[in-house]
């Protein structure tokens, strides 16, 4: 079994060391649950499971905490992929729900998967989920000051579970102060993606991510025979062209952990059950 998940690219880390220490705690702390709770789980509840942790912590833009955007609404997009059953669910542009990832989950039961906008905040008020605000304090000064920032936050989590089954989930607040309606990559193919021989979760500028379908050219690849690490540097090779901001974590049915970011300041922790790695 193995876990291995991302707190997305947060450029206070080299800046200010009690945020890095903070991040460095929490992501050391929801790996170590996460790894507990697929002992008993799988690989798919697990990666719902640890990404509901990182929504609910105000570190992480996904959840609360979420970036606020140029109309002063906070808008988020989540999104799983089960990689026995190839069965990819989300919503993007969700409104006042704490949990994303959670609406995602109960998706994953219907023919419509991937809901958007509107429809998405109406299909979560009907499956229970209050209003909440995910809005902070310091986002909403942020805001109001205009404090654009890299916009690079995202989480998501990889998942191999005990039966060799893998999963993937991936969760954002958005880049801030983007247009409305903006389509993240955290929802798509490009940014979340899962088969039965490889897990893929990104972080960095969707439009980048997109741009290169980073979790699908790396899954493919691992499919048809490359090794992670191959896979992993021909992909990124192809974003030096238009120096494409991204990071990655994943897990390929063998077992193998990998990672990698173009600008290197990607957060991320991975644990199975005796080696646990945490870096920034």
């Amino acid at each position: 079994m193995k876990v291995i998940l991302h707190g997305g690219f947060f450029s206070e880390s080299s800046t200010n060391i009690e945020t890095k220490v903070a991040k460095q705690n929490a992501l050391e702390r929801i790996v170590k649950l996460s790894y507990t709770f697929l002992e008993t789980h799988s690989a798919v509840e697990t990666v719902v499971y640890a990404v509901t942790l990182l929504e609910d912590d105000e570190l992480f833009n996904a959840g609360i905490g979420s970036q606020i955007q140029s109309d002063g609404k906070i808008r988020m997009s989540a999104a799983i992929m089960d990689g026995s059953t190839q069965k990819m669910s989300g919503v993007i542009n969700i409104e006042e729900v704490k949990n994303p990832v959670q609406v995602a989950q109960i998706l994953m039961q219907y023919d419509d998967r991937i809901l958007g906008g509107s429809g998405a905040t109406h299909f979560a008020r009907k499956n229970g989920f209050e209003p909440f605000s995910t809005e902070i304090p310091k986002r909403r000064a942020e805001y109001e000051a205009k404090l654009k920032t890299l916009g690079t936050g995202t989480v998501g989590c990889v998942i191999l579970d005990s039966n060799g089954k893998i999963a993937v989930a991936t969760s954002t607040g958005g880049k801030g102060f983007e247009i409305p309606g903006r389509i993240s990559d955290s929802a798509t193919v490009a940014g979340n993606f899962a088969n039965e021989f490889c897990g893929v979760s990104l972080t960095g500028v969707g439009e980048d991510i997109v741009s290169n379908a980073t979790a699908t050219k790396i899954v493919t690849r691992v499919t048809d025979g490359f090794t992670l690490q191959e896979a992993f540097m021909k992909t990124f090779d192809e974003l030096k062209p238009f120096d494409g901001f991204a990071g990655a974590i994943a897990i390929d049915s063998k077992g193998n952990v990998f990672h990698q970011d173009s600008h290197p300041s990607m957060v991320f922790a991975s644990f199975d059950g005796e080696k646990l790695e945490v870096f920034d």
